[in-house]
């Protein structure tokens, strides 16, 4: 699946991919894009369609953030840009996240791609200048 949108319409966008989700019956979705693509903005929206109510804002420094939607299932967002070895991520037990069955959205997922599940869907998001981009959605 691709899909061009301007930033303006990230709302449509976000609905599209949560249906597109919701069909694969995927849960496990890895972002990938340079710094300043809209990764969270993104990961946002979806959360907002999803019911959460709480601020979403980038882990960055907490490396997860845990949300609760409105049928009352946790989303975990990550943030995987600090990690610098899979260790790293096996220490704060992210293999009982992905196999959670609740909503994983990861950024910058590079360290963590040899224990991704199978089924993880892959976003990725090319900036094509300042308010376009292009997402790439695949399996």
């Amino acid at each position: 699946m691709e899909i061009k949108y301007n930033l303006q319409d990230i709302n449509k966008v976000a609905k599209s991919l949560l249906e597109f989700f919701e069909t694969k019956n995927v849960k496990i979705i890895a972002f990938n894009a340079p710094m300043a693509a809209g990764k969270t903005t993104l990961i946002k929206e979806i959360c907002n369609l999803l019911g959460v109510k709480s601020d979403v804002t980038s882990p960055s420094f907490a490396i997860i953030n845990e949300y609760v939607d409105e049928a009352k299932q946790k989303v975990y967002h990550f943030d995987f840009y600090r990690l610098e070895s899979i260790e790293d991520a096996l220490n704060i037990g992210v293999e009982d996240y992905f196999y959670s069955e609740n909503y994983c959205f990861i950024e910058w997922p590079e360290v963590v791609m040899p224990i991704l599940p199978k089924n993880t869907l892959f976003v990725g998001i090319e900036i094509l200048n300042a308010l376009e981009r292009k997402l790439i959605v695949s399996e």
